[in-house]
């Protein structure tokens, strides 16, 4: 995919960047990105991942937009209450940049669906916000070597985790093997707005970082953060011998 003269304009503070340039520019144009879920994380992750110049994505939610969703899911406003998520991002990804191509998926990820959903995508970007979607969708990147950056947030606390199963990496399942009891997300635990922002921001950086192999990724790594003392910590996974998707391996 080449660059036009609008493109070398547009993304000019980009292409300066040593470690990015036309070559690079080329890279993020032609990835393949899927966001599942649109919420406070997909919001900010597909406006950076958009205004970096993407060139394929997809976006998978069910949920119609609720005014609880306003004060943290920042593409949507009120004229857009009670219409899909899925559908009201893609119109305002396209005022951003009309040449993204994207595909979107009105439906709730399950194991019938992922693979036809996943399959045409390198990258896997998880923002879902219930455990047994975040393990299905780590099996499934663990099976088919995708590249998996996950994003988790909670009260005034945030994770990010980048997995790179294209290459010897732990998974989630490592971490966490089975999903807790009881139903924790946004509505029953509460939420800080700006909480949101930080996490879909650093989940955005991860994916451009792992597009270009630049830098150094969280591989095998989870990134632990609290939006009130802003302490950010780093720790190492292991592959847990016991985990299903590595036992037989």
């Amino acid at each position: 995919m080449e660059l036009n003269s609008i493109d070398l304009k547009k993304y000019s503070r980009q292409l300066i960047l040593k470690n990015i340039g036309v070559a690079g520019q080329k890279k993020i144009f032609e990835s393949k990105i899927l966001i599942i879920g649109a919420g406070g994380l997909g919001c900010p992750l597909m406006l950076y991942l958009s205004y970096s110049g993407v060139g394929n994505l997809g976006i998978v939610d069910h949920d119609k937009i609720e005014i609880s969703n306003l004060s943290r899911q920042v593409l949507f406003t009120k004229k857009d209450l009670g219409k899909l998520k899925v559908s009201v991002s893609k119109k305002f990804i396209r005022k951003i940049n009309k040449k993204i191509n994207i595909k979107t998926y009105a439906k709730k990820i399950n194991k019938e669906n992922i693979h036809d959903i996943a399959k045409n995508y390198d990258f896997i970007c998880d923002g879902t916000d219930n455990f047994k979607s975040r393990l299905l969708i780590n099996d499934y990147c663990v099976k088919n070597k995708k590249v998996l950056i996950s994003s988790a947030i909670s009260k005034y606390d945030g994770q990010v985790f980048n997995f790179d199963f294209r290459e010897e990496s732990p998974c989630l399942r490592c971490f966490m093997p089975k999903a807790p009891l009881g139903n924790q997300n946004c509505e029953s635990e509460g939420i800080m707005s700006t909480l949101a922002g930080i996490a879909g921001s650093l989940q955005a950086n991860e994916v451009i970082k792992s597009i270009l192999k630049i830098g150094k990724p969280l591989n095998g790594e989870i990134m632990i953060f609290n939006a009130l003392n802003l302490n950010f910590r780093k720790v190492r996974l292991k592959k847990n011998i016991n985990c299903k998707n590595h036992f037989n391996a």
